[in-house]
């Protein structure tokens, strides 16, 4: 259900960004900024991993620097089948954590801190697979996909409203039957269409990492409990990053600003907490 409506949710951002291209420049227009998208797309997909490290504030560590974190990674890693991902920390009291990078062959896990010194072994063990359970769904290629499509899409209708005031690009506009109304609603609303559907599928993403996480250790009390001490240790102590890589970590991270419904970049974390209790359950039946 999750890949489904997450490839809805993007099939819709390319239509979006199609609707726009042809605004602002017809029939060739949709071909160009289709391409555009492309470029854009995998620049941001094969640079994505260095780019979310230092725009997190995370520093890549070596095996004797945080022995006993490589240990349970490496674990977790087995167990998911996977490469042993490489290893970056956030010198932060703030607990929380991310994956990044463009493949399995080239994943980062970054941990704070503050997570090591609240969770015990089998709840970060349930972090950890939840961050590798984003690497195994490829959810970092899809988050880029998603972030460059609507990232587009917003610079287009900038420009869009730059078209209407002088007159359109290339006679774009003088290929078919313009409805000014209909051009100005595409322009003010496709930004904001666009920016919901990246956080639909932001949050998509996050119950498919903790079903993922759960099965790939086994324990989804372990990952329920951790999301648990989670919630409660971020709204005492946010994590100050960057708001660009917010819906990467595995609860919000500015958890004192309230995100709600549409515009948060991640699930409920009470529904998020049911879910695994219910795969618990479901496990003991």
């Amino acid at each position: 259900m999750n890949t489904l409506k997450t490839t809805a949710l993007l099939a819709t951002l390319t239509a979006l960004l199609v609707a726009i291209g042809y605004f602002l420049a017809g029939s060739s227009g949709m071909v160009l900024f289709f391409g555009l998208a492309i470029v854009m797309n995998i620049s941001a997909y094969w640079f994505s991993g260095d780019i979310a490290l230092r725009m997190a504030g995370a520093r890549e560590v070596s095996q004797s620097e945080a022995p006993g974190l490589f240990e349970i990674i490496g674990e977790v890693a087995t167990e998911a089948h996977l490469p042993m991902p490489r290893v970056a920390i956030i010198d932060s009291p703030s607990p929380n954590a991310f994956a990044t990078g463009r493949d399995a062959n080239h994943a980062v896990v970054a941990v704070t801190t503050g997570i090591m010194g609240i969770l015990d072994r089998q709840e970060l063990q349930g972090v950890l697979a939840h961050e590798l359970g984003h690497v195994r769904n490829h959810d970092i290629l899809i988050s880029s996909v998603a972030a460059t499509i609507a990232g587009a899409i917003t610079m287009l209708a900038h420009a869009a409203q730059w078209a209407m005031i002088f007159g359109g690009f290339g006679g774009g506009r003088d290929e078919r039957n313009s409805n000014v109304l209909a051009d100005l609603l595409l322009i003010l609303l496709a930004p904001i269409a666009a920016m919901l559907i990246q956080l639909a599928i932001s949050r998509s993403r996050e119950y498919g990492a903790d079903d993922t996480g759960a099965r790939i250790i086994g324990n989804p009390e372990a990952l329920a409990s951790a999301l648990e001490k989670l919630e409660m240790a971020t709204s005492v102590r946010p994590l100050q990053v960057n708001p660009a890589v917010a819906h990467m970590f595995i609860v919000n991270p500015m958890k004192g600003i309230n995100f709600s419904g549409l515009f948060s970049t991640h699930p409920p974390l009470q529904d998020r907490i049911r879910r695994l209790r219910s795969m618990s359950l479901a496990r003991i039946d």
